[in-house]
C-alpha cells in the first residue's frame, strides 16, 4: 500500500506503471469554489480539516485532460474506472474520456438526500457517475457479488436485478465530531463499485483520495490501495487514520448462484423438450406463469430470462 502526498497528475507518472490498476474510483474536486461549498448547505465546518485544494474554473477542461490521460494510462487493459462528479464541470470529464481509448457502460445516477435547497428552481440531490472501462481484455463484473440470482426484494422482484439498476438511491454519511475531509463518499456507494468491479488482492486507486475513504472501503474488503492527496493537512491526518484499518475484515467473496449453475450454457434439444413438458405441467398446478417460471429457474438451473426465451423459441406463450 502505497500513499503519495502529491499532484495525481505528475505522481502518476512518477510512480504508477503502465497498465497496473484494476479498478480507480475517484470523486474530483468540484471546480466551483469547493472550499466554500458549506454556505451553500448550511452546513458546520467545524470538524473539517482545512486545506481542501480546489482547481480553478478556468483550469478545469485541461485539468480533467490531464488527470484522466493518467488514469487511461495506468489502468489494465479490462480495468474499470467511476468518476463522480456535479453537473456544472461534467462536460469537461465528459470532453476528457472522449478523447481516451476508455469505452462507456454506464451512466449512473446517484440520488442522495438533503441536496441543495433552493427556492426559485428544483432542488438538486443527484451526482453523475462516469463507468468506464479499458479496452483489450474482458473488463471485471461481477453479477452476483451482492445479491443471489434468485433474492427478491420487498415487492417480490429480483434484488439483483435492483440492486444493478442504474439509479442508486443511497444517503450520504454524517460524521458529527469526528474529524473529516469537507466531502466524503457513503462507503455503501464504494463498497458497491468495488464488488462489482474488482476481486480480492486487486489493486484500486483513488487520484484524489481526501478523507482516503475509497482506499479504507478497498482495504476493509480485501483489495490492495493506492492514490494521491495533494493537501498536507488531510494527507498527514488519514495516513495514521489508515493504521486502524482491517485488511480484509468486509470481503466479500463473488460467486455465482449456486442455483443457477446452467445459466448461459446452450440449451440441448433434450432440455427444450423436457422444459416444455415440465412447463405444461406446473402451469396446469399452479395456474400462474410468474410461479411456474420460478419453479423452472430452480429446476433447470437458469434465469428467468433464459427460461422465458426458450418457452417463447419453442412456441410457448
Amino acid at each position: 500500500m502505497k500513499f503519495y502526498n502529491e499532484n495525481c497528475i505528475t505522481g502518476a507518472k512518477k510512480h504508477i506503471a503502465d497498465n497496473s490498476v484494476d479498478l480507480i474510483i475517484t470523486d474530483p474536486p468540484y471546480g466551483i469554489d469547493g472550499d466554500k461549498l458549506h454556505k451553500h448547505y448550511n452546513r458546520n465546518e467545524e470538524h473539517v480539516i482545512d486545506g481542501y485544494v480546489e482547481v480553478p474554473a478556468v483550469e478545469y477542461d485541461k485539468f480533467s485532460e490531464k488527470w484522466i490521460m493518467q488514469a487511461e494510462r495506468i489502468l489494465k487493459p479490462g480495468g474499470s474506472l467511476y468518476i463522480v462528479s456535479g453537473y456544472t464541470n461534467l462536460f469537461y470529464i465528459l470532453k476528457a474520456l472522449r478523447k481516451t481509448s476508455l469505452k462507456e457502460l454506464n451512466h449512473i445516477i446517484w440520488k442522495y438526500n438533503f441536496g441543495v435547497y433552493t427556492k426559485t428552481k428544483y432542488v438538486s440531490s443527484h451526482y453523475h457517475i462516469l463507468y468506464y472501462v479499458k479496452p483489450g481484455a474482458k473488463h471485471t463484473f461481477n453479477t452476483f457479488a451482492r445479491h443471489d440470482a434468485l433474492e427478491k426484494n420487498d415487492s417480490g422482484g429480483s434484488q439483483n436485478y435492483t440492486d444493478r439498476e442504474d439509479v442508486w438511491a443511497i444517503n450520504k454519511e454524517f460524521k458529527p465530531g469526528i474529524i473529516k475531509n469537507k466531502n466524503e463518499l457513503p462507503k455503501e456507494l464504494l463498497k458497491k463499485m468495488i464488488a462489482y468491479s474488482s476481486n480480492p488482492g486487486d489493486l484500486v486507486c483513488d487520484m484524489f483520495l481526501g478523507g482516503f475513504s475509497t482506499a479504507k472501503v478497498s482495504m476493509e474488503m480485501g483489495r490492495q490501495a493506492t492514490g494521491f492527496e495533494l493537501s498536507k493537512n488531510m494527507f498527514d491526518h488519514q495516513v495514521d487514520e489508515l493504521k486502524k484499518v482491517k485488511f480484509g475484515v468486509d470481503q466479500e467473496t463473488p460467486q455465482k448462484s449456486s442455483s443457477l449453475s446452467n445459466q448461459g450454457q446452450a440449451w440441448t434439444k433434450t432440455e427444450l423438450t423436457k422444459l416444455k413438458k415440465r412447463y405444461n405441467t406446473l402451469y396446469k398446478k399452479h395456474q400462474t406463469k410468474k410461479k411456474t417460471i420460478e419453479l423452472l429457474c430452480e429446476e433447470f438451473g437458469r434465469g428467468r430470462f433464459g427460461i422465458f426465451n426458450a418457452l417463447k423459441k419453442g412456441g410457448m406463450k
